[in-house]
């Protein structure tokens, strides 16, 4: 970054920063991770000068001939990796992919089937503040109260009393595996598409850690950043019925250009996770979330379902005294990173919360295994314990630094 080290020293002060938080925290949203530096260097690559609308061999510019080539690459290896028969890898965001998969296959004030958001759902599956639930009418199924797990023959009865027009399976904080299957039959039984959001999970479908969601989705939407360890990013996979649709409703319908640069760190994420070491990765963040989870459980935290089968794990803090939001700062303070979060019958407010959502992706890129991970524990039971105490928080903070030293992050950038 000398160039820019010049000709922009203030972007290039706040980014350097940014690389050494990076380096001296534990990242534990489970949303994030860290990407390989062939991604970023694919992502930051002259490619970004590129108008490309259209797709490969049909662009309205010309010059797309090596653009074709990256694209057709992204598009081969998704289909690879999710077993897919159509790929569409132009989308920008997870949102917007959810926005073009509903605007392919539905009319606005359809009906949606989909997570209550509180209990993990998200915001683009019906949310009153969002797209999705100003344009679609949306109803919902809930988790068990008793055991926070999915209730297939509940979500059945829904269905068939609700009779929507696309079922939803997709959450940003579901501990546990979710049975495509079950969701396929329940869909085909109300005559609705089914749809599986698999942005937080992609890395471990990917990888063999869960289940895959083809051949039972009509339509797969991803990101593809979080598990899948790519650039920020989404894609639109489908069954080949929908793939004109899904096509048009990308481009012209909802997007121009694509990010073509981006695109390339796509392809480049998409061939690192079709490598034998991607399967070990997505299993060790599995059993990294897993250790994390009973050691929590050990030391008298509740969560959520009582246990994990993927990458998170929702903690809810009410018998331990404190909000999601003051355990969220306290966590911060010592250089541990992770996100308040509402929990199933949660008194709080969004921007409070009675619980906290911890992740291992970041976590198990950096090398950390399962000893680490009750270490981490134990650093966790202590900072919540202390509730802010500077003493505490000093002590805390020490021993981040330390475990992130002997898991260096990006060794090979000398800055």
């Amino acid at each position: 970054m000398a160039v820019l080290s010049r000709s922009d020293p203030e972007v290039y002060d706040a980014i350097k920063n940014e690389i050494g938080r990076q380096r001296s925290t534990l990242e534990m949203i489970a949303s994030e991770n860290f990407t390989s530096l062939a991604v970023m260097e694919a992502q930051g690559c002259v490619m970004t000068n590129k108008y490309s609308e259209g797709y490969p061999g049909k662009r309205y510019y010309g010059g797309n001939q090596f653009i074709d080539v990256t694209e057709n690459l992204a598009r081969d290896r998704a289909k690879k990796l999710f077993n897919a028969e159509h790929a569409n890898v132009q989308p920008h965001a997870g949102s917007q992919a959810n926005m073009e998969a509903y605007f392919a296959t539905l009319k606005l004030g359809d009906k949606i089937l989909s997570l209550f958001l509180p209990e993990g759902g998200h915001l683009s599956h019906g949310s009153p503040v969002n797209f999705s639930g100003q344009w679609y009418k949306i109803v919902h199924y809930h988790l068990d109260p008793e055991t926070g797990t999915l209730d297939y023959d509940a979500i059945r009865k829904t269905a068939i009393a609700e009779k929507p027009q696309m079922v939803l399976c997709g959450y940003s904080a579901y501990p546990r595996t979710v049975d495509f299957k079950a969701f396929k039959e329940i869909a085909d039984e109300v005559g609705a598409i089914m749809l599986a959001d698999i942005a937080h999970i992609a890395g471990l479908c990917a990888g063999g850690a869960h289940p895959q969601p083809f051949p039972y989705a009509d339509i797969v939407t991803t990101t593809t950043h979080k598990t899948l360890r790519g650039p920020r990013g989404a894609m639109i996979m489908c069954k080949e019925k929908y793939a004109q649709a899904i096509d048009k409703a990308v481009f012209p319908g909802m997007q121009g250009g694509p990010l073509e640069h981006a695109i390339a760190g796509k392809a480049v994420c998409f061939g690192e996770a079709l490598k034998p070491e991607f399967k070990e990765y997505a299993k060790q963040v599995v059993k990294n979330a897993k250790a994390l989870a009973d050691e929590l459980m050990a030391k008298g935290f509740k969560l959520v379902s009582d246990g994990t089968d993927n990458h998170l794990m929702l903690v809810d803090l009410r018998n331990k005294g404190c909000t999601g939001k003051e355990a969220q700062n306290w966590l911060e303070e010592t250089g541990i990173t992770a996100n308040k979060n509402m929990v199933p019958q949660d008194d709080k407010s969004p921007f409070v919360t009675s619980g906290i959502r911890l992740g291992t992706p970041a976590l198990t890129t950096r090398g950390m295994k399962e000893s680490e991970m009750k270490e981490i524990a134990g650093m966790i039971d202590k900072i919540i314990a202390a509730k802010g105490d500077p003493a505490a928080t000093a002590i805390a903070r020490g021993d981040v630094i330390a475990l992130c030293g002997k898991h260096p992050l990006y060794p090979e950038l000398k800055w």
